[in-house]
């Protein structure tokens, strides 16, 4: 076996995240508690085979998302079930309370969006 070496570049924190998939629940825009308006939305990405998914049966993963800027929101606004599409942004953990106690979720913050092809395109 061989190895092969990669190098890093940068101060070593990056938090990017770049996902193409299919629209799987339409995006929802809702107001916060705080005030903040958000859109969010679950993406279906399809899962690449590779050594370490090779004993799965799972085909694809499904990621929240949640677009907090006015942009990112008017982008996925257009948005339906089906549609193929590519978001940039980054992980974060938001902390918040659910009934009696607090939970955790962790999402993609979508900093850019952009449709490839709408459900009507994707299947002709």
């Amino acid at each position: 076996m061989t190895r092969s070496s990669v190098e890093l570049v940068g101060d070593g924190a990056d938090n990017t995240v770049a996902l193409r998939g299919r629209v799987s629940s339409a995006p929802t825009e809702r107001e916060l508690p705080s005030g903040a308006v958000i859109a969010t939305f679950r993406l279906s990405v399809a899962r690449s085979r590779t050594p370490m998914t090779s004993g799965s049966s799972q085909r694809a993963d499904w990621v929240d998302c949640v677009a907090w800027s006015a942009r990112a929101r008017r982008v996925v606004a257009g948005w339906s079930v089906g549609d193929e599409v590519e978001v940039e942004g980054a992980l974060r953990r938001r902390f918040y309370r659910a009934g009696e106690g607090a939970t955790t979720r962790l999402e993609v913050e979508v900093l850019s969006a952009r449709r490839g092809k709408a459900r009507d395109q994707a299947a002709g």
